[in-house]
């Protein structure tokens, strides 16, 4: 037996584009009207969107379990069924008394619910097309999905949740938004590594891809966007876990500032950019005397190679000895801070605590530590500033090299500082190393007077 395939003649390349009905058009054509929002009456949660959901949009939010993904979408929800139209709830994970009761929760009911959204459906099914038959009787304007990862098409062999499933229920709803207009919300899990379950391609169907971020044992998330086809990426919304759901703070550095005691050693305020928006976090620094042959450098909220170049530049530039002390560094309010703006206030609240003097109440500090113990200078200085200024810092440590882009806010002195040795000096009031780099002096490192210090 010899197989032979028979293919059909095919069209000629110009027959098929003239009958697709598409035709090239130039650019300046085509109108490019600013798309439709729908706001949220949570601002935060607008503003990272891009300043409201736009209709027809596919929006993907991950987060770890437990972190208030379902209560932030089901609080959205309620909002969206007062201002804009019907909303469709699809749970595939919990029942609908378990979705009343959380409601119930966020929302202030009066007698039989009465305060709850007219325009708001609930629906509990994981069969793909059994939603979508739903969708087209309810006819709602918002469609939310929660998980992703529990819908599944019945015409596919293959478990919910495996990579087939999730791609291929992602392009079906992304087909019903683009040609009904539906804004679909979509809630995914996230793997060990804090990434999107499922196939890679997911995040490229989708139009926006936020992160629900924070640690679970603090009140604090952060709703950040990765992906966004209709705005920045760089936004970061604020929000507080309380009993009554999520609810926005609209002044973040106030409350991370607001447990902080005044005048105790080992504490130092950085100034740090999440996205567009500067934050005030205060840093804790602790060092004692280690009982182990190697001592340990503890970070929570920062990264561990960064708190091990700082430590190293500190001994080795600035003569502060710390080869028997233990190091741990906090930063308040289970925040996690990566970039290298903080440097400068996690090696100050080090000092602090190792010399046991007090930093200033009235000073912030920003700027990247170098090898050299120089300081480098950081990208959007005058907003880093101008928030110090705003909530009452009458001083702020910044690099010399600093690109000065506008006039410097009035109401506080800014000291521009080229090395780590000088900011420690200007930050303790005493000579960086003096206390105790007199009692050890690491060799090489004695005097501290290499390069940059």
């Amino acid at each position: 037996m010899v197989e032979q395939i028979v293919a059909e003649p095919t069209r000629s390349v110009a027959r098929a584009a003239a009958s697709s009905g598409s035709r090239p058009r130039r650019l300046r054509e085509i109108e490019g009207d600013a798309e439709e929002r729908w706001h949220v009456p949570l601002g935060e949660f607008s503003r990272v969107l891009g300043g409201g959901v736009v209709p027809g949009s596919l929006v993907l939010i991950g987060g770890d379990p437990g972190i208030g993904k379902s209560t932030l979408l089901l609080q959205v929800a309620s909002a969206l069924a007062r201002d804009v139209g019907r909303v469709l709830y699809v749970s595939g994970e919990e029942s609908e008394r378990q979705i009343k009761m959380r409601a119930q929760r966020l929302v202030p009911v009066g007698e039989n619910g009465s305060n709850l959204p007219e325009d708001l459906f609930l629906l509990t099914e994981t069969d793909l097309q059994a939603i979508l038959g739903h969708v087209e009787q309810v006819a709602p304007r918002v469609l939310v999905i929660d998980s992703i990862q529990t819908a599944y098409l019945s015409e596919l062999t293959s478990s919910a949740g495996s990579v087939s499933q999730v791609r291929e229920c992602a392009a079906r709803l992304q087909a019903l938004a683009k040609s009904s207009g539906i804004a679909v919300f979509l809630i995914g899990h996230v793997t060990k590594e804090g990434a999107i379950a499922g196939p890679r391609v997911l995040e490229h169907i989708v139009d926006t891809v936020l992160y629900l971020e924070g640690d679970r044992y603090h009140s604090f998330r952060l709703l950040r966007a990765v992906k966004n086809r209709f705005g920045a990426t760089s936004e970061v919304g604020v929000f507080e876990m309380q009993s009554t759901g999520m609810i926005e703070v609209p002044n973040p550095s106030e409350a991370f500032l607001a447990e902080r005691v005044l005048h105790a050693p080992g504490s130092a305020i950085a100034v740090t950019m999440e996205g567009t928006r500067p934050l005030l976090v205060e840093l804790q620094g602790l060092t004692s005397v280690s009982t182990f042959g190697n001592p340990r450098r503890t970070p929570n909220g920062v990264d561990l190679y960064r708190l091990l170049l700082v430590t190293a530049v500190l001994g080795r530039r600035v003569g502060i000895h710390l080869a028997d002390q233990d190091i741990f560094v906090n930063v308040v309010g289970g925040l996690r801070v990566d970039e290298p703006a903080a440097d400068l206030a996690m090696a100050v609240a080090i000092a602090s605590s190792v010399n046991d003097r007090p930093v200033a109440a009235d000073l912030a500090l920003v700027g990247e530590v170098g090898l050299s113990g120089e300081l480098r200078a950081v990208p959007q200085a005058a907003a880093r500033v101008r928030e110090a200024a705003q909530l009452g810092f009458a001083r702020i440590l910044v690099p010399r090299t600093v690109r000065q882009e506008e006039a410097w806010p009035k109401g506080i002195q800014v000291i521009a500082v080229r090395s780590l040795r000088e900011a420690i000096e200007r930050a303790l009031g005493e000579p960086a190393g003096e206390r105790s780099g007199a009692r050890k002096r690491q060799p090489g490192g004695a005097s501290g007077e290499s390069a940059g210090a």
